[in-house]
């Protein structure tokens, strides 16, 4: 599976920009982007250049490592997934596409949009040299862009419905499922407001004809109730930029993230997907663990030596594959 932290060349891209970049400056742009998108802005706020660095710098690592965490689930469950086009949504700084390329060698098509001038230009700069530097990306509102865009095989939304109100999230699902030729990721922060709107989606995708393929293992409604909801957690590093730029302290930081896969052909599930950190205990693992016919709390004895060892090693968010 690939691994979380952003991949060498991108690392090298982003340390080439920092030189002569004042950190204070950079610190000071991030942290007020990052106050818009939490007060419910989107990009609008980043016009320049320095603006579109410091949100790279800021939140790249974790939107990568989201993303990445996704594509890793949906490669798990389907092993043979081979797409050989992607269609970036709401693309920003690129960081879906890079994260699509490192999990999938096959894809030699790839397309973006997003309607941000500065980070479009920034994309595109650290795309050089990448596997993903034929990129076409256009910049252009989303809603407008899709329609006349060509079906790909992997179309990804990240972090992007949340700028949206409902009407237009609906609008968007609907444009997106009609260019998604084999499967569809929308992935969104790991907040109550974030497992809601994919929750939306996913039911108004599986009324298209969609077949959720993660993280549930059915297209049953969701059986999580208030205060609970559906969410998981990424750890990745700090580089020491990251780690000032933001007035971090310690050396990684845990992305939660809440998504769904959708694809419009049938395929096999897991039987269950973990979802709390299990509790690893001398007699026995336990975990709750989400099902096809509801919410479980599994109990694996030690005494069952081989289902022991093998739910030792569950983490939240693990497929629980079929035993064959």
């Amino acid at each position: 599976m690939t691994a979380p932290d952003l991949p060498a060349e991108l690392k090298a891209a982003l340390e080439a920009k920092l030189h002569g970049l004042s950190r204070s400056d950079a610190a000071a742009r991030a942290a007020a982007i990052s106050e818009t998108y939490r007060g419910g802005g989107g990009s609008a706020g980043i016009r320049s250049e320095a603006d579109a660095l410091a949100y790279a710098l800021a939140r790249m690592p974790a939107t990568y490592a989201a993303v990445t965490a996704c594509l890793n689930a949906l490669r798990e469950v389907r092993p043979d997934f081979a797409p050989q086009s992607l269609l970036d949504i709401g693309a920003g700084p690129g960081t879906a596409t890079w994260a699509a390329t490192e999990a999938f060698a096959s894809i030699d098509a790839f397309t973006a949009m997003d309607a941000n001038s500065a980070l479009r230009t920034l994309a595109l700069e650290m795309f050089k040299g990448s596997r993903a530097s034929a990129v076409r990306y256009v910049k252009r509102e989303v809603g407008t862009a899709l329609a006349g865009m060509e079906a790909a095989d992997l179309v990804v939304a990240s972090y992007l419905i949340g700028e949206m109100e409902e009407p237009a999230r609906a609008a968007l699902a609907d444009a997106m499922w009609t260019k998604t030729r084999d499967t569809l990721l929308i992935v969104e922060p790991g907040t109550p407001a974030g497992y809601a709107r994919i929750i939306a989606l996913r039911a108004q995708l599986i009324g298209s004809g969609g077949h959720v393929v993660a993280p549930c293992p059915h297209d049953r409604a969701c059986p999580l109730e208030p205060p609970d909801w559906c969410h998981f957690a990424q750890r990745l590093p700090r580089s020491r930029a990251h780690m000032a730029l933001k007035g971090a302290e310690l050396p990684f930081e845990d992305e939660k993230y809440a998504y769904v896969a959708l694809t419009r052909a049938p395929v096999a599930r897991p039987a269950a997907r973990v979802l709390a950190p299990p509790h690893v205990g001398k007699v026995e693992v336990t975990a709750k663990l989400c099902a096809p016919d509801g919410l479980a709390i599994a109990k694996v004895p030690r005494r069952a030596k081989a289902g022991y060892a093998r739910a030792r090693r569950w983490r939240w968010g693990d497929a629980v594959m079929n035993e064959h």
